[in-house]
């Protein structure tokens, strides 16, 4: 297993590559701004082929890059219906000083999207792929969990969080589509069930594993000892 990634040019959104092996095919998680040469270099150095790209959710800074990246490559985006009209607007999920920065940037949705179902098993690339809608940061906001794919990481389950979980805390639930109690809701029905040493990747900012994140993060916290 292969998993590799690396921080955006814009707001330190982690963008990820996940493949069986150098010289498969591979999943794109996630391609922000400013990212393409980057993902080019990962690629050439593994030799990877694209076959799919994956969107935890709709925002601007997970998506910009999906138009050239499925386009230059002819492959099929995936995305949580709730969030499908960010592709084509993404202004409808910014606030409002973002929504003018977002105008004001080259953007194009993908030709191929196609979209995501809560508990789905996506086969793409050699991986079966869970996916989990866990709403609050966003309507269509997603996990996407490879069980058994976290070798590299002594851990049996590995989990692409987007920005529903990160190391310490959560996404937040103030701009438009988010909303507080739906993320509590996704936390405990979603997050806390997972097993302690499932290895984490968030849409920003270091790993972690749902165990450490039980025992210190304070949305887990306070969710766990109410339950």
């Amino acid at each position: 297993m292969l998993v590799t990634g690396f921080p955006a040019a814009a707001f330190g959104t982690n963008c990820y590559v996940v493949a069986p092996g150098p010289g498969e095919q591979c999943l794109i998680v996630d391609p922000g701004i400013g990212v393409l040469d980057r993902l080019d270099e990962v690629l050439a150095e593994h030799r990877l082929q694209p076959a799919a790209v994956l969107l935890t959710h709709g925002h601007l800074d997970h998506t910009f890059s999906v138009a050239p990246v499925c386009g230059a490559r002819g492959v099929t985006a995936y995305v949580h219906p709730g969030d499908r009209e960010m592709l084509a607007d993404p202004a409808k999920g910014l606030s409002m000083d973002l929504a003018q920065l977002g105008a004001s940037l080259p953007y194009a949705e993908p030709e191929d999207v196609a979209e995501l179902t809560d508990g789905a098993t996506l086969a793409l690339a050699g991986l079966e792929i869970t996916v989990d809608h866990a709403p609050g940061h966003t309507g269509g906001s997603v996990m996407f969990r490879l069980p058994g794919a976290a070798a590299s990481f002594d851990a049996e389950q590995l989990c692409l969080s987007g920005d529903v979980l990160f190391a310490g805390s959560i996404g937040r639930t103030d701009l438009p589509g988010g909303d507080g109690e739906t993320m509590r809701v996704s936390l405990r029905d979603k997050v806390l069930p997972l097993p302690d040493d499932t290895v984490v990747l968030p849409g920003h900012g270091p790993a972690t594993t749902i165990g450490r994140e039980r025992a210190t993060n304070p949305f887990l916290r306070d969710l766990a000892a109410a339950r």
